[in-house]
């Protein structure tokens, strides 16, 4: 245990609804630069509609995991990194291993340069690329106040990005195309069930693996839940007021706090559980799996049929398209607007993976050291700038093709999901009391969810490197 408890708290009463949204905001914007920009409405652009089933049934898999994740740090105040560590000392080099290979890969900042220098006549659009890993490292390093920065930021782009794409599908698309939407759903293809014939099965396996945020960056689920001080996340440390004091070693406590176990603690932890998760659903499942739909028949009705295997250039047809079909004009806003998405996804996941490594970093260093003075400030921009000179040095070293690495980074976090969720369902089941641990449906839902990131990542694993 990382620090002594002396008594037993009171679980915090649930705060209103309006005031509970914040979070899944984030953890949705994570998603936006990946899954449901880039890969998603690729394979739409190669294969038609009848595999936007996958992508509904991904971010379901993910509300689930979200969930099981933000159940652990309301009911304890710690985030999972911590409460793994108690169980077992390794997790922390884990977490900091996978989190690098898996997100060092800067295909969402590249995606975002390609679009904007697309836009504006750059030939070259590696610089641009640089550039942008250099800005995000400045607005991360001169902002006191991380967590309301990037909430307040991704809520903007959100609110504005989604409905500008909802609004071009409703003019761009035909009633066919909406039924073919619709028959997707259930897995009906263009002479196809389910998955078309010479479909990439790396590809569709890092889409469902981004569809949401992915890989690790579902467990900063945690870290926000306490960071805004959900249930017993009252009483925790807040890794923002860190910021503001750079140049000093500074107690941190990042073990949470136990409450008794009474009626009137479980009634408030069951109320926030409500709450949390209607937010989430609302959120996180309909706004992204809402956001995923249009940009996927936005990219049927304009671009299936052409040429869109190279890279991201189905993006850049869907503009060109756009530009001849309504005004020159809209078709580079659209661009634009995904571009911008794109550089706030990697702006949030530079920040989430960063606090990830930064906190498992601390916590196996307290435990080894037994002294929870440390400038965890130092340490999460140590981790910040680390990952900004590896993406510099890949594109310098021209390793630079936008799907090519998102792919990539796509398929190594798939197999880190897995991972974690085996990971936190041991820990909810062996930390938490029986009262507030998962009910059977979930326990079956997690279950099943856990072996299809199994077998999936081993297919894919072993059909590309011993098949």
């Amino acid at each position: 245990m990382l620090i002594k408890k002396i008594e037993k708290s009171i679980f915090p009463e649930p705060i209103s609804f309006r005031k509970l949204i914040g979070p899944s905001f984030i953890i949705l914007a994570l998603g936006l630069g990946s899954g449901e920009v880039i890969l998603w409405p690729y394979l739409v652009s190669n294969y038609g509609l009848g595999i936007v089933w996958g992508a509904i049934l991904g971010i379901t898999f993910q509300y689930f995991i979200n969930m099981e994740i933000e159940r652990y740090a309301l009911v304890k105040g710690e985030s999972v990194f911590v409460g793994l560590n108690k169980l077992w000392r390794g997790t922390a080099y884990w977490f900091i291993v996978s989190t690098f290979v898996g997100f060092g890969l800067p295909g969402i900042v590249a995606a975002s340069a390609q679009l904007i220098a697309h836009v504006f006549g750059f030939a070259n659009f590696k610089w641009l690329a640089i550039a942008f890993l250099l800005f995000i490292g400045f607005i991360l390093s001169l902002g006191k106040t991380v967590y309301g920065m990037m909430e307040k930021t991704t809520r903007t782009i959100i609110m504005l990005g989604v409905p500008f794409i909802f609004v071009l599908a409703i003019i761009l698309a035909s009633k066919m195309h909406w039924i073919l939407l619709f028959q997707g759903l259930v897995g009906q293809g263009n002479n196809y069930q389910f998955l078309p014939a010479g479909i990439s099965l790396v590809t569709f396996l890092a889409a469902f693996a981004y569809s949401g945020a992915g890989g690790n960056l579902n467990l900063t689920q945690s870290i926000y839940i306490k960071e805004k001080g959900y249930g017993m996340g009252k009483y925790a440390h807040k890794i923002a007021g860190l910021f503001a004091s750079r140049g000093s070693h500074q107690e941190i406590k990042l073990e949470g706090e136990d409450c008794e176990i009474n009626a009137e603690n479980v009634a408030r932890f069951k109320s926030w559980w409500k709450r949390i998760s209607l937010e989430h659903l609302l959120v996180f499942w309909f706004v992204g799996g809402l956001s995923m739909l249009l940009l996927m028949v936005l990219s049927y009705s304009t671009v299936f049929g052409l040429d869109n295997k190279q890279g991201i250039s189905f993006v850049i047809n869907e503009g060109q398209v756009i530009a001849k079909t309504l005004f020159p004009w809209v078709g580079s806003l659209f661009l634009f607007v995904l571009g911008i998405m794109l550089f706030q996804t990697q702006l949030g996941v530079m920040d989430s993976t960063s606090r990830i490594m930064a906190e498992n970093f601390a916590i196996n260093k307290i435990f080894k050291t037994k002294n929870n003075k440390i400038n965890l400030s130092k340490i999460y921009y140590s981790f910040l700038w680390a990952q900004i000179a590896f993406g510099i040095i890949l594109f310098l070293f021209n390793f630079y093709e936008p799907k090519q690495l998102i792919v990539l980074g796509a398929v190594i976090n798939a197999v880190a999901m897995f991972v974690h969720i085996g990971l936190v369902t041991w820990l909810n089941n062996k930390a938490l009391p029986k009262v507030f641990r998962p009910n059977l449906f979930r326990k079956v839902i997690i279950g099943f969810i856990f072996l299809f990131f199994g077998f999936f990542s081993g297919f894919v694993i072993f059909s590309n490197f011993f098949g």
